[in-house]
């Protein structure tokens, strides 16, 4: 794992854990992983699946993931004409 993920999970992970700062390390990641949905063991849970988690939490249910969300355009075809070179009205 690279400390960028490391240091974002921190960030992260940090005001849930003040807030619930009577449960240890693994309760916290039990609990974000039961909201979460995920139905394996705790050896399953991925840095990824908890940083998204935690990014997403707060956000409506059908809100866009972030990194989806910067790529995203409202026109698909306009999108695609104008990559082309066509502008269209």
């Amino acid at each position: 794992m690279s400390c960028h993920k490391i240091e974002e999970l921190q960030a992260l992970l940090a005001p849930v854990w003040n807030r619930e700062a009577h449960l240890n390390l693994v309760d916290i990641i039990k609990k974000l992983s039961d909201e979460a949905g995920h139905t394996g063991t705790l050896e399953t849970v991925t840095d990824d699946m908890l940083i998204y988690h935690l990014k997403m939490r707060d956000e409506d249910r059908g809100a866009m993931i972030p990194g989806i969300a910067k790529d995203s355009v409202p026109d698909f075809k306009k999108a695609m004409l104008e990559a082309r070179g066509i502008k269209s009205s």
